[in-house]
């Protein structure tokens, strides 16, 4: 039967073997006749509305002549998690699929580096600071629905405060001045940040007002690393939305955005400083 939503990992599992039958020269006719199966089933396999075994994907695999033993070996994990839902799984039909996709991305991601611009990111956000970010949403949301999304978020911190994945956020000084509430939830924000900063498996790297060479123009954005660099995936924040970009040129373009961020943000300890010398400004400002 076919799946009506397919999880962002059922579509991801999908488009990699659609990209492996392009990459062999086949169409979905022809791969359909090699492994058993019809164009019907093909075209719902590729698109996540039906799953197959690992013995199937080994097969098609074959059939395609893939010899990526790493990539094969991570699709057939994909496969066998079927049935071991996520926490983010409990949200399901309370928020939309944009918040319950990211928490699936970070809850299998095996690294993450995020870039912001005008906020800090999601992953070190206070709960007085995310709820002061909902509060300003536009067109206004409940109350109730602030509340539930602030929860979600600070949930979805557990990844990388347990130290489970290597996390590096890369934040632009708009983020670290950027006022969302009064100067008590940005206090408390910025204490957070360098607490944070000394954590096992984060790295926070500032990108002051002053650096230059910052890749432009450039939306907010996350950086997952999956098991193998062909499972990469990025999450794109806009004004318009959010996009996920698996295909390998966008990725790319990504990893090389962030190798770029890397060699001109302020190292750790520089940015740690920094935002200590931000949070003193704030307190010379308010006395």
């Amino acid at each position: 039967m076919a799946r009506p939503n397919p999880t962002l990992r059922q579509r991801r599992l999908g488009a990699e073997l659609r990209r492996m039958r392009e990459q062999a020269g086949f169409g979905g006719s022809q791969l359909g006749r090699a492994v058993g199966m019809n164009p019907a089933q093909v075209t719902q396999m590729e698109a996540g509305k039906i799953g197959i075994s690992v013995d199937r994907l080994r097969t098609i695999a074959a059939a395609c002549m893939c010899t990526n033993q790493p990539l094969i070996d991570a699709l057939a994990d994909i496969i066998t998690e079927r049935g071991k839902a996520g926490w983010w799984e409990s949200y399901r039909g309370t928020l939309s699929e944009d918040f319950l996709e990211i928490a699936e991305l970070e809850g299998h991601a095996h690294g993450l580096a995020t870039y912001t611009i005008t906020f800090i990111p999601g992953l070190l956000q206070t709960t007085g600071y995310a709820n002061a970010v909902f509060s300003q949403a536009y067109p206004p949301i409940p109350r109730r629905e602030i509340d539930l999304r602030t929860a979600f978020r600070i949930q979805r911190q557990h990844t990388v405060r347990s130290g489970e994945t290597k996390y590096t956020a890369f934040i632009h000084e708009t983020a670290l001045r950027m006022q969302f509430s009064g100067p008590h939830v940005r206090a408390n924000q910025l204490d957070a940040l360098i607490e944070d900063s000394e954590v096992p498996g984060i790295t926070i790297r500032v990108l002051p007002f002053d650096v230059t060479g910052l890749p432009s123009p450039i939306d907010n954005f996350t950086y997952v690393d999956g098991p193998t660099p062909e499972l990469d995936t990025v999450q794109s924040d806009t004004g318009f939305g959010v996009r996920h970009l698996d295909m390998p040129v966008h990725v790319a373009r990504f990893r090389a955005i962030l190798a770029r961020m890397s060699s001109i943000a302020l190292p750790a300890d520089e940015s740690r400083d920094f935002i200590q010398s931000v949070r003193k400004e704030m307190n010379n400002q308010h006395d």
